[in-house]
């Protein structure tokens, strides 16, 4: 049988309820508002238009709202870190961190690591290319100087500098 905590047992309970909710309710909404955006924006998937709206709100007030939300979190962490143990420490460090990251990342263009540039384009013969002969591709002619760019590639980077025929060229999708 086990016997009901004490009056101080209980209040301290209900004391330190609310700054956990707080702290745990922060930290979520720092991390949905990072990854919301990320999971929602994603090329080659369907996304559709209202969510893709949605995403995109929520990913240009982001760098606020993280900022705001990660510090109140901080704010909750400092509350409660006299009145928790050692074990719940770590818990309040790891969303601390959680938090933390997810406000950096809110504030970098992370889309843009997909979609790098190419610093030089290589080409094959056609007749040695492995492309799928059903693939689409974008082709560039001048002259006697002829280009196939597949895009599928074209569309992680969207923008490939080359020269054809002697002239430079912006090929982009």
């Amino acid at each position: 049988m086990t016997r009901p905590p004490t009056v101080p047992e209980a209040s301290r309970r209900t004391r330190n309820l609310i700054p956990w909710l707080v702290f745990a309710g922060m930290v979520s909404l720092t991390l949905a508002l990072f990854l919301f955006p990320a999971i929602i924006i994603q090329p080659f998937r369907f996304q559709s238009p209202p969510g893709l709206m949605r995403a995109i709100r929520v990913r240009q007030q982001a760098p606020f709202w993280t900022l705001l939300t990660a510090g109140l979190a901080f704010l909750m962490a400092l509350v409660l870190w006299w009145r928790i143990s050692r074990w719940m420490k770590a818990v309040v460090v790891t969303g601390l961190c959680l938090a933390s990251a997810a406000a950096a990342m809110a504030r970098v263009d992370y889309f843009e690591w997909m979609f790098h540039p190419v610093p030089v384009a290589g080409f094959e013969s056609a007749s040695s290319s492995k492309v799928d002969p059903a693939e689409m591709v974008i082709a560039v002619r001048f002259e006697a100087d002829a280009r196939a760019y597949p895009i599928f590639e074209m569309a992680y980077h969207h923008v490939l500098n080359d020269v054809v025929g002697g002239v430079p060229i912006a090929v982009t999708y």
